[in-house]
């Protein structure tokens, strides 16, 4: 069935609004009176709705079932990566809101080559927000991650260290397996991943990291990609929390 994310706020007393671009989507699908279409309020419940009215620019759907998402994962995944260049931020959005993550977050390292900001910064960010928005859509998400960005390394670890577990994805030096990282946490909540742009880290920066108390974890002998390390950590995350 088709999936549309809505404000709370067009919610209620057993129906739901849709307005706007997902109006319009709703005729693109040419859709008619009677069929069925799911309704999210981007907090994690699904209203499965039947369309009672096709108006000029808005659309009423009686709610027949609430329930919590299925496609939910039970832990929570916040996904940190140095900017990478190009096109593959836009892979990296795609593939971690498929696989699972609650939020995506950007920052600049060391080796970082794009370094956006000002006006282009926010226009990547509407931009890769879109693509959450749609690729939430297209798997069934009950959210739409949160894409956002963070002007230093330093904030990144900040902000990871506020997880049950955080992971440091780095491809050389004393590293346990991202395995073994896993397994030894146990039952989690929530789990932060860090994973750096083309050029990796650099050592200093991988010392900080173990310093403020992150796990530095290895994938493998590999060399992966940036934009392909975080989606293959996530996807890790979700087999050993069962969300997978």
């Amino acid at each position: 069935m088709p999936r549309f994310f809505v404000a709370a706020s067009n919610i209620g007393n057993g129906a739901a609004l849709l307005t706007g671009s997902d109006a319009q989507h709703v005729k693109v699908l040419r859709m008619k009176l009677g069929e069925r279409l799911v309704i999210c309020d981007g907090n994690g419940t699904d209203h499965h709705c039947r369309i009672t009215k096709l108006g000029d620019g808005h659309v009423e759907a009686e709610i027949l079932e609430t329930r919590p998402c299925p496609a939910e994962p039970t832990v929570k995944c916040t996904v940190l990566a140095g900017f990478p260049k190009g096109e593959r931020s836009d892979y990296l959005v795609q593939k971690c809101t498929e696989v699972g993550a609650s939020e995506i977050i950007f920052f600049v390292s060391k080796r970082c080559v794009s370094r956006p900001d000002g006006k282009g910064l926010a226009k990547k960010l509407t931009r890769w927000q879109r693509i959450a928005e749609e690729a939430a859509k297209q798997s069934g998400r009950g959210i739409i991650p949160r894409v956002s960005a963070l002007g230093s390394f330093v904030e990144a670890l900040d902000k990871a260290v506020k997880s049950d577990l955080a992971l440091f994805m780095y491809e050389t030096g004393q590293r346990i397996s991202l395995r073994q990282a896993l397994e030894a946490a146990g039952r989690i909540k929530s789990v932060s991943v860090i994973t750096g742009p083309e050029g990796g880290f650099e050592q200093h920066e991988a010392d900080i990291a173990a310093a403020a108390g992150l796990k530095l974890c290895s994938m493998g002998e590999r060399i992966l990609r940036c934009e392909t390390a975080p989606v293959v950590a996530l996807s890790a995350i979700m087999y050993a929390t069962d969300n997978l």
